[in-house]
């Protein structure tokens, strides 16, 4: 009889229900919270439902998925090494729990955010930026929303790091955020990457007004004149001869541009069509799966739960409107000394959400005269802002890293 009570009240002592915590309830509202969102409002579902779902799951006690710290204190002589990484944590922390084994093999190794460019590249036409490279400047204006965003977080007291990696969600690009802050601040990988993808999501919403407040009625009016039809062999010299540039100039963004650009070489060949095929389809799909696990993994109460989440998130609505603003302007600077060829509105999209940005530019163009179709032009400092951004977390990591 005392054993049975003995085995009884050892299966209630190991119910999660009796080591839940506030902090777990809190989380576990924000990771179905985000599910909704996906689910309901379709805002970027195919990395918020996996993000939000795993986010619930690591927030239930004793459910042994995660069972090491997301950004553990290593010796100094572990460095970068990956195995001597996973044995000195199995040995103080025991054994890894599944969303370990995805974060620390898959996030952490950088491998996921890198197939995720590959497949990116795939996907991606650079046509527009090169029928009309001076698009390429309004991408790179638009970048000057990750060093206001940057140096905003230092003057909140993040560290170089941490502010890095929150000034890139100004990027609107998910890959590189991840990409970034799991080289310099992977204990604030859960907030960026969240505010990254949401941010991207409500792109709809935030950039309007900020387009509507800095250009008239008449400038957003402007109608542009048809691109120039680009030939195969300027598109396929084109990502050869930009992973080499870039390579050479900011090596540290090699790995990022270079896997954008190979797979992008694979989609303009035309001779491995089951190759871009796959890139874009059954490659993305699964890294994709693995990248909202691995991020929604490290949304753990005792990590997430702070004032320094709440400001990272609030530092992302800065990055993206300053971003968006400084495409706008140059965008009219670019309009004024073209005498007016020139609708300064596509400046907006050289933040890197592709093709969302082009797409509000493109609304709103049409809504002030149907007939005016600039989504091509758009797209020029859309793919443009991909590329920048990789090459602005280039060289966070020479100079940080």
């Amino acid at each position: 009889m005392a054993g049975m009570i003995d085995q009884v009240m050892t299966f209630f002592q190991g119910m999660g229900l009796l080591h839940l915590t506030w902090g777990n309830i809190v989380m576990i509202i924000v990771g179905l919270t985000l599910a909704y969102l996906a689910i309901r409002y379709k805002m970027e579902p195919l990395l918020l439902l996996p993000i939000g779902i795993s986010a619930v799951l690591v927030n239930i006690p004793l459910g042994n998925l995660v069972n090491w710290p997301v950004a553990p204190n290593l010796p100094a002589h572990i460095g970068d090494n990956i195995f001597a990484m996973l044995g000195y944590l199995n040995q103080h922390y025991g054994p890894p729990g599944l969303f370990d084994i995805v974060y620390y093999t898959l996030i952490r190794t950088e491998i996921v955010p890198l197939l995720i460019f590959f497949g990116l590249g795939a996907m991606t036409d650079f046509g527009p930026l090169i029928a009309d490279p001076k698009t390429a400047l309004m991408g790179a204006a638009a970048q000057i929303g990750v060093f206001i965003a940057m140096l905003t977080a230092i003057a909140l007291g993040f560290n170089l790091h941490q502010a890095a990696s929150i000034g890139i969600i100004g990027g609107a690009d998910g890959p590189t955020t991840i990409y970034l802050t799991t080289k310099l601040a992977p204990e604030i990988l859960g907030a960026t990457a969240v505010a990254a993808y949401s941010y991207m999501s409500l792109v709809p919403l935030i950039q309007p007004p900020i387009i509507k407040a800095l250009t008239s009625p008449e400038e957003r009016r402007i109608r542009m004149e048809q691109l120039r039809p680009v030939s195969k062999r300027e598109k396929i010299l084109f990502p050869i001869v930009a992973m080499i540039t870039i390579g050479l100039l900011v090596p540290s963004a090699a790995p990022l541009v270079g896997m954008l650009m190979i797979g992008n070489l694979f989609r303009e060949s035309g001779v491995v069509e089951r190759l871009s095929k796959a890139a874009q389809e059954e490659l993305m799909n699964i890294v994709t799966i693995f990248l909202g696990l691995g991020v929604g993994s490290t949304m753990r109460a005792s990590s997430f739960l702070t004032a320094q989440t709440l400001m990272i998130l609030g530092l992302g609505i800065v990055a993206f409107a300053t971003a968006t603003a400084g495409g706008v302007l140059f965008g009219k600077f670019m309009e004024k000394i073209s005498g007016g060829k020139i609708n300064p509105m596509i400046g907006a999209a050289g933040v890197s959400a592709v093709p969302m940005s082009a797409r509000v530019v493109q609304r709103m163009a049409s809504e002030e005269d149907p007939g005016n179709f600039i989504l091509m032009h758009a797209m020029g400092p859309n793919v443009a802002g991909v590329i920048g951004t990789a090459v602005a977390a280039g060289v966070f990591l020479a100079v940080l890293g």
